[in-house]
């Protein structure tokens, strides 16, 4: 910007200049410059003969409803309470992969088999306590009849009912253990694990295949998501946390539907702060039905701000001057001066003016950098 004002400084002073160069007839160029330009003091007058009449074009300045946008970068990410990691309780062999990547499964399907050495130990613990309780209920029963009969001493029913509480407390330890691992007495040969689906969604995610062998099971074999609804997750910086709350509307596009606007609503606002980043996670819940958002997508969100009464004009209209940002007053017909302005947001081609300039004055919109000597 600084370059481009430069060189529209010495416009005008060139173009003269080639005037004078064309002929001995050409008038001066210090006559061309001023029937372009007069300077009384602070002022600049266009004279009734300069040609920059033709160019500048001057608008008032307007009061406006101004809402400062907050853009962001973002990406799609899976709503976490709809994606679930599947960790096998129990190791073995894959015996069959019923579900593949990508395809849908409902809840309750089964997605593979274990052969599972695991959950025949589990199995077995279960019979042995089972057969361990069905003795001592007998062993009771007994003790109960020869006590009654005045046959046995009391120490030895009270024995046997201490063996029976001891053996029921096992079998129900061995049942739960063996229902944790999804088993059951008597239900198949004991040996195979069905891992079934506990969400239904798709498979997005899949670790094994047929005739493997998992032992880890502390790592997910596979994962099932329900990408229906999905969040859009954006880092908010710092100085514009203030201005985001729940329920905020934003508009979104994603980088791979350019073309395309997406609305949504912020639905939760992170309570820390990255630290390497500075920044907060604020996520907006999208509807996914048609599967076209995925997980990994980058996006931009722009955030509306608290609306105010702003002061606005063109972008066209800002004369970028080293460090200093100004715009050109028109105190009279044609006559101008350059006044300093401090800038907000802009949104489209309107820039929002912090400072220096009043609703109603009437400022150059279009060309003002011929003004700036």
């Amino acid at each position: 910007m600084i370059d481009s004002v430069r060189r529209a400084r010495w416009v005008l002073p060139a173009a003269c200049a080639l005037l004078a160069a064309c002929g001995p007839h050409a008038p001066p160029a210090d006559a061309v410059v001023a029937t372009a330009l007069r300077r009384e003091g602070s002022a600049i007058a266009v004279p009734a003969a300069s040609p920059l009449r033709k160019a500048l074009q001057m608008a008032p300045a307007a009061q406006t409803t101004f809402e400062r946008p907050i853009s962001v970068p973002g990406v799609i990410e899976a709503d976490p309470a709809r994606l679930v990691k599947i960790v096998p309780p129990v190791g073995g062999r894959i015996e069959r992969v019923y579900k593949g990547l990508g395809d849908a499964v409902r809840a309750g399907e089964p997605l593979l088999t274990l052969d599972s050495a695991d959950l025949a130990q589990a199995t077995s613990d279960a019979h042995k306590a089972q057969a361990a309780l069905a003795l001592a209920e007998h062993a009771l029963t007994r003790q109960q009849d020869l006590v009654n009969a005045e046959i046995a001493a009391r120490k030895d029913l009270e024995q046997a009912q201490s063996d029976h509480a001891q053996a029921q407390s096992e079998a129900h330890r061995a049942q739960s253990r063996l229902s944790q691992l999804g088993g059951a007495l008597g239900r198949g040969n004991g040996r195979e694990y069905t891992l079934n689906a506990p969400i239904s969604g798709h498979v997005i995610d899949l670790s094994g295949a047929q005739g493997g062998f998992w032992n880890d099971t502390n790592a997910p074999l596979m994962t099932v998501a329900d990408l229906s609804k999905v969040w859009l997750t954006a880092s908010v910086q710092e100085k514009d946390l203030a201005a985001v709350f729940v329920g905020q509307q934003a508009k979104i596009v994603l980088n791979a539907y350019p073309g395309e606007q997406l609305r949504g609503r912020v639905a939760y606002v992170g309570q820390v702060f990255d630290a390497d980043t500075r920044t907060v996670k604020v996520r907006v819940a999208l509807d996914n039905a048609a599967g076209r958002l995925r997980p990994g997508m980058f996006a931009s969100a722009v955030f509306s701000g608290a609306s105010h009464e702003a002061i606005t004009v063109p972008a066209s209209a800002l004369i970028q001057d080293g460090f200093e940002t100004r715009v050109f007053i028109e105190r009279s017909p044609w006559t101008f001066e350059a006044r300093n302005v401090k800038t907000g947001a802009q949104i489209g081609s309107q820039v929002e003016i912090a400072s220096g300039l009043k609703a109603g004055e009437r400022i150059v919109v279009k060309d003002g950098v011929l003004l700036n000597d």
